[in-house]
């Protein structure tokens, strides 16, 4: 059953913070961090230069701000998700289908991420800080099932569901040859949802077959 994705909040400095923060989200995700000009946030913006630099300190900060969000969001969606008293299987159905939700909704965000993983050493700190969270949510999720060590470990788990989910938007533009169609269409998109739930029982099946 499909989940709602968590919406992205405003940002708690005010009208004018989240203006400049929706604005730079829409750039990187057009752009990349480097052909973005703090200028050109503003006049996006509608606001001052000035402005800018008054709430976010630097082009930098700002980008920081604009992933925050999303990482925030999506940690939120995939809790909520998970907080249920149902049967593991349904939900770990129930985890996959926020993912695919909450990137579905917010596109820019795997490409904002890959961006700086691929290309800017100096903001791996950062990423990490926000990935460690979701890492540790998932080791949670698999206590009792999964060794801490070896090729069924925890994290070997968070990569396949996560770059399952990822790839999926990631690739889509150069799969539709391939694909027969648009990869990201409704229907694609729920017969990939129908082919995570599987992958999901699959793992499961095989951590419960060890047990």
């Amino acid at each position: 059953m499909q989940t709602s994705a968590q919406k992205m909040q405003p940002s708690p400095r005010g009208e004018t913070a989240t203006l400049i923060l929706q604005a730079a989200d829409e750039l990187f995700g057009e752009q990349g961090l480097e052909g973005v000009s703090v200028r050109d946030v503003a006049e996006r913006a509608g606001v001052n230069k000035a402005l800018v630099f008054y709430y976010f300190a630097s082009k930098e900060k700002l980008f920081e701000a604009v992933l925050e969000r999303y990482y925030q969001a999506h940690r939120a969606a995939l809790e909520s998700a998970f907080s249920t008293d149902a049967p593991l299987s349904q939900k770990l159905h129930s985890l996959v289908d926020a993912y695919l939700d909450f990137i579905e909704q917010h596109r820019r965000y795997p490409s904002l991420v890959q961006s700086l993983v691929v290309g800017s050493p100096a903001f791996h700190p950062f990423i990490q800080r926000n990935l460690e969270p979701m890492f540790r949510f998932t080791e949670a999720a698999l206590v009792g099932l999964s060794p801490e060590k070896g090729h069924l470990a925890a994290r070997h788990f968070f990569l396949d569901i996560s770059a399952a989910v990822i790839n999926t938007f990631t690739y889509a533009p150069v799969l539709a040859p391939m694909w027969g169609g648009d990869p990201l269409a409704p229907a694609a998109l729920a017969e990939r949802r129908q082919h995570l739930h599987w992958l999901a029982d699959a793992l499961l099946a095989g951590l419960t077959a060890r047990t």
